[in-house]
């Protein structure tokens, strides 16, 4: 590993695709960020997490990531957890499509009318869908054979990284909204249909209620922290590839593992865990101002007409 920074900047298995999407962006939030002024805190967050997002993805990060496990577990980390929870703690929505001219702003609105517009956005905001999601792309590139072929294969490879930074970027969406929620119109008739209905349906403007944004990292944390656990302290050799391929850095698989297992484990759960202290934060702003709705009224509805009277 004794490389200089040039070495070190310079990509692994250079992406035109990645590029172009990383200037894309870094652009779009420059040029709304001067048209839509935000605070130092945002920019801070936003750039941080998008230079983490490109070293992790397109630098000799990714040549060890692919021949020691820890590093690939800590890449994931990144990609996964840390670097999208902070682009989105930026909350750069608004801000990038600032930065859009105004025909581009135009067609993106006349395509979120449509059908298909409609759907895509009810499924990349789905309360229920995007945590389980989330979950999903973590545990099943855990999984021996496909880690195996993924590492092997570098369109696997590209899709596995870019399916966990989409899903990470999909997910700390939902958890780091500070809107209020508004619950969904319920139109079923059966009991079956009604509760359905409601974990399911998008509510309004947000689409999670503040103590589901509380609660849903505790239950995306679980499962992650048990597979850590189990990687961490088994003591068979679950993932040869790299031995086949030859580690990096001498250490012993069982070794590579444990830190690989720790790192799912602890550093992993401690950015869920800020997560849920964020989403905390904002369930206390909202109930202070009297915005958390219970059925179709808020807290706050009854002692108002109380102190109207």
């Amino acid at each position: 590993m004794n490389l200089t920074l040039a070495h070190w900047l310079r990509p692994w298995e250079f992406s035109p695709t990645l590029i172009i999407c990383f200037l894309l962006s870094a652009y779009l939030f420059f040029i709304g960020s001067r048209r839509k002024p935000i605070n130092a805190s945002r920019q801070i967050l936003f750039w941080s997490g998008w230079v983490l997002l490109y070293l992790s993805m397109h630098t000799h990060v990714d040549y060890y990531a692919e021949r020691v496990f820890f590093i690939h577990r800590a890449q994931h980390l990144v990609l996964h957890h840390l670097a999208p929870l902070m682009i989105m703690l930026s909350y750069p929505g608004q801000v990038m499509r600032a930065g859009m001219t105004r025909g581009m702003r135009q067609q993106l609105q006349r395509f979120n009318q449509t059908a298909f517009g409609q759907a895509l956005i009810y499924w990349l905001t789905h309360k229920l869908f995007i945590p389980s999601l989330f979950v999903f792309l973590v545990i099943i590139w855990l999984f021996p054979t496909i880690q195996f072929y993924s590492m092997l294969n570098v369109n696997i490879y590209r899709f596995m990284n870019w399916s966990v930074v989409v899903s990470g970027l999909l997910y700390w969406n939902l958890i780091v909204d500070k809107r209020p929620y508004h619950p969904p119109v319920i139109t079923a008739k059966s009991s079956l249909g009604r509760w359905w209905q409601k974990r399911t349906l998008p509510g309004s403007p947000a689409v999670m209620s503040p103590l589901e944004r509380v609660l849903s990292p505790v239950f995306t944390m679980a499962p992650q922290i048990v597979a850590g656990a189990y990687i961490a302290f088994t003591s068979t050799d679950l993932y040869p590839l790299f031995e086949i391929c030859g580690r990096a850095i001498p250490i012993s698989a069982v070794q590579d593992q444990g830190w690989g297992g720790l790192i799912m484990w602890v550093p992993a759960g401690a950015v869920e865990t800020f997560g849920i202290l964020v989403a905390a934060m904002t369930w206390w702003r909202l109930h202070a101002q009297g915005r958390i709705y219970h059925g179709n009224r808020p807290t706050n509805y009854v002692a108002r007409q109380v102190k109207t009277a």
